[in-house]
């Protein structure tokens, strides 16, 4: 264990932080946390700042980067309050995806990991015969994950209300989004096209048939057209309220994924990418000018962050989590639980909760990793550079080292634990989810 759990160091560190309490666990105390960012201390062993020096000249002499680059690189790596090594991590750089921990940390605290957002269908006229004699109306709510098995689960449900045609259109209005496509028209054309199994193109073939066995075809017929409306009309009928995914399932998706569709649409359900920046600078507790942003995905390098300021953000998240009972990796995927998305073909220590972005010439990861000499180790890293892929290695491999002067935690701790092991795949839930409010 490190030499300076009895070196007094910790209990300066909490009198300089105002508190008289002393850790009864060493790993506890180096992964104590009162505010985000808090750097009390350098680490008196400069084994972890060495590291990354030789990682910094690799850049060079593999020639990832030239020599007069390496401002243009990023690091910050701490524990608790004790910074391990820091490289331009005070300056806001490119940031990718890494954007997404600044939607997912301010959407969390904005609405609460249970939330689901609501989609309303309603009806502008009675159904005889198994005929809606008007249009169908949705109205959307924000729904970022509205995907075929929602769509089809909805088929079925309309179906099972014994509505099978609708002599009007399909009339979209609110803020809607199918299958990631947040333009209205297009995306009223993909759920028109959903609600009827006998106008099913490929896609949509493979989505049912990875569905619940048994799971029926839906058949709603819509004679007229897809239409857009701006606001919504409160005099309809409404036939069923369809809630999505709990957030939390929500925000783990994308950032598996990165899915920059789902990043802007929980941006726009906070107030947008000003509001992100603010709130999520003031939930970080860094400077305003560390967090820059044009959008809540990262698209585009005008978004900068540094990574200081990455891993205050992240250890915000882990704050409002563990007040929630979850934890980081019930948010973002790590390694050796999740195969899927951004992790694949990664080579990160088991237990890392991680996030990952890239853009055309920016190579960044950014997350956490459990150690048993450490306690938990928050990092950034910022690349920016031609190669990508030379830069995901050399990251992995930066990690890799560092475990190895550290030691691997025996095993993963509480506070990074996944709580939840509920498949965020919306077809095991889609039909659950949809609330009949009206009987034809």
């Amino acid at each position: 264990m490190l030499e300076l759990l009895s070196s007094g160091l910790v209990s300066i560190w909490l009198e300089m932080a105002g508190l008289q309490i002393k850790p009864l666990d060493a790993l506890d105390a180096l992964a104590w946390q009162s505010s985000p960012g808090l750097v009390l201390a350098p680490d008196p062993n400069p084994a972890s700042a060495n590291t990354v020096q030789e990682y910094l000249k690799g850049l060079i002499t593999s020639k990832l980067i030239a020599q007069n680059l390496t401002e243009s690189q990023g690091i910050w790596m701490q524990s608790g309050p004790m910074l391990m090594a820091n490289h331009q991590g005070t300056t806001p750089l490119p940031a990718a995806s890494l954007t997404k921990i600044a939607t997912s940390l301010v959407a969390f605290k904005t609405w609460g990991p249970d939330h689901q957002f609501e989609t309303l269908i309603s009806a502008t006229g009675p159904v005889v015969n198994g005929v809606l004699q008007g249009d169908l109306v949705i109205t959307g709510g924000g729904d970022p994950m509205m995907v075929w098995e929602e769509a089809i689960a909805l088929g079925n449900t309309l179906n099972r209300m014994g509505i099978k045609q609708v002599k009007g259109n399909l009339v979209i209005t609110g803020s809607f989004a199918m299958n990631f496509q947040r333009h209205p028209l297009l995306a009223g054309q993909l759920f028109k096209q959903a609600l009827n199994s006998a106008t099913w193109t490929r896609p949509a073939v493979y989505i049912h048939s990875i569905m619940p066995k048994g799971t029926p075809k839906p058949q709603v017929a819509i004679a007229g057209t897809v239409k857009v409306e701006a606001q919504p009309n409160l005099q309809h009928a409404v036939l069923i309220r369809h809630l999505s995914l709990p957030l939390r399932q929500i925000i783990k998706e994308m950032n598996v994924f990165s899915n920059n569709d789902i990043a802007e649409m929980l941006a726009e359900s906070v107030g947008g990418h000003t509001v992100v920046q603010s709130t999520a600078a003031r939930l970080a507790r860094v400077p305003d000018a560390e967090i820059q942003l044009i959008n809540g995905s990262g698209l585009g390098p005008e978004n900068r962050i540094s990574p200081r300021a990455v891993c205050a953000m992240l250890m915000a998240m882990q704050q409002e989590a563990v007040a929630r009972n979850l934890t980081l990796a019930d948010l973002f995927p790590m390694s050796g639980f999740d195969h899927r998305g951004t992790l694949h073909s990664r080579h990160m220590p088991a237990g890392t909760v991680m996030k990952t972005g890239t853009l055309r010439d920016v190579s960044a990861l950014a997350g956490v990793m459990p150690t048993r000499d450490r306690g938990l180790v928050w990092f950034a890293i910022i690349n920016r550079g031609d190669n990508v892929s030379g830069f995901r290695t050399g990251q992995d491999q930066l990690l890799q080292r560092l475990v190895q002067k550290f030691q691997l935690s025996p095993q993963i701790p509480a506070s990074l634990t996944p709580h939840s092991t509920i498949n965020t795949l919306p077809e095991l839930g889609a039909t659950s989810r949809n609330q009949v409010i009206f009987k034809s």
